[in-house]
């Protein structure tokens, strides 16, 4: 059904400040698209993309986002999973219980107080260019982050209703956690609940994004020069990675750059 994460966009008010933030970011030239009262830059990685969307005009899309700005602010909008009937999958939903509408050739849905996207995703596309060498740039994203209040809820939600895979339901003492990790096609779909909280049926809500990075030494010294606000390098809680944040990512996205340990992903 859900072949993997299509993309993810974040809703901002100056349009030009955080394409170029991001630009600088993953070190990728986007490309721009306006288009229905909305300006939009897209960031196409090797399993996923970013879109940047702000309001900019009259149109139904330009609307949404102003309504999103007003009643949530900046951040993490929307996560598109692709899929390979869109009408079918939003019909399979809907008998599900989940709240769909259809939309263009897309499909809506309105779960646990976050909004997701099907679509047949981003058909040949190729990954960005980057703004120098290759290897300086981020090549994709690792996973993304969402945090409830309800774990069981949101193994009904995202295990059986949408369909993810769940590879690991962990409960760690120590961080007062517990997380799901459900694979979405070539990333991770994380999920996590305090411990230290009591279960409720709050909302939903996004965390962040962890984009990976080949030598995390030199992605730190690359996107401090850019005039990025980052932590130094340090152990990850998987052995045998490295990780540092971006405490000033565009957007207000919390954003974490992590190289992963290839014997320890979670297969």
């Amino acid at each position: 059904m859900i072949r993997g994460l299509d993309h993810v966009a974040i809703a901002v008010r100056d349009f030009d400040a955080a394409a170029d933030g991001y630009r600088r970011l993953l070190g990728r030239e986007p490309e721009l698209e306006p288009r229905d009262g909305a300006n939009r830059a897209w960031f196409h990685l090797d399993n996923m993309a970013l879109e940047v969307i702000a309001a900019d005009g009259q149109g139904a899309t330009g609307d949404r986002v102003r309504a999103r700005l007003e009643t949530a602010g900046e951040g993490l909008w929307i996560a598109a999973f692709q899929v390979d009937d869109v009408a079918a999958t939003g019909r399979l939903l809907n008998r599900r219980g989940l709240a769909v509408e259809p939309n263009a050739s897309v499909t809506q849905v309105r779960a646990a107080g976050l909004d997701f996207v099907l679509t047949a995703g981003r058909i040949g596309a190729q990954p960005s260019p980057a703004i120098g060498a290759e290897d300086a740039a981020i090549p994709a994203l690792d996973h993304i982050v969402v945090h409830t209040p309800n774990p069981d809820r949101a193994l009904g939600l995202y295990g059986a209703k949408f369909g993810l895979d769940l590879r690991l339901d962990r409960a760690n003492q120590q961080w007062g956690a517990r997380q799901l990790f459900f694979r979405c096609g070539g990333t991770v779909f994380e999920v996590g609940a305090s411990l230290k909280e009591p279960v409720s049926d709050e909302p939903d809500h996004f965390g962040g994004l962890a984009w990976r990075v080949s030598d995390p030494d030199a992605a730190q010294a690359r996107i401090a020069a850019c005039g990025f606000d980052v932590s130094e390098v340090r152990a990850g809680r998987k052995p045998g990675t490295k990780v540092f944040t971006v405490r000033n990512a565009p957007g207000g996205a919390p954003t974490l750059m992590l190289m992963p340990s290839p014997a320890l992903e979670t297969a």
